[in-house]
């Protein structure tokens, strides 16, 4: 497996593992919440974070998918894999597994 180098594709993988990191956050925040109703400080903390990181997300991922040469199909999927919880590390994955993390002069012809 090739280690990814590319400037875009090292940012993109970073914000996808804190966007699902925050939301675990915010998952185990409302929890504390709504359900053992202890503490509303996991959601204030989480939520906000959570925010941040998933507009970094969006803009990064729209960056990515630019400057990597997704298409606007794999560019989509990045994007909604930020809805569900957890779902921006599958999406890492694919994109790192079917090359689209590396350089496009990089790729094959068969991954352009």
């Amino acid at each position: 497996m090739k280690r990814v180098t590319h400037p875009d594709a090292q940012a993109f993988r970073i914000a996808a593992f804190l966007e699902a990191a925050t939301w675990a956050g915010l998952l185990v925040g409302m929890f504390l919440k709504y359900v053992t109703k202890t503490t509303e400080v996991g959601v204030q903390v989480f939520g906000q974070a959570h925010g941040l990181v998933f507009l970094a997300y969006a803009a990064l991922t729209l960056v990515a998918g630019v400057r990597l040469r997704w298409g606007w199909w794999p560019t989509l999927v990045a994007l909604a894999a930020s809805v569900p919880p957890m779902f921006t590390l599958l999406a890492e994955r694919w994109l790192h597994r079917t090359g689209r993390l590396e350089a496009p002069a990089d790729r094959t012809p068969a991954e352009r």
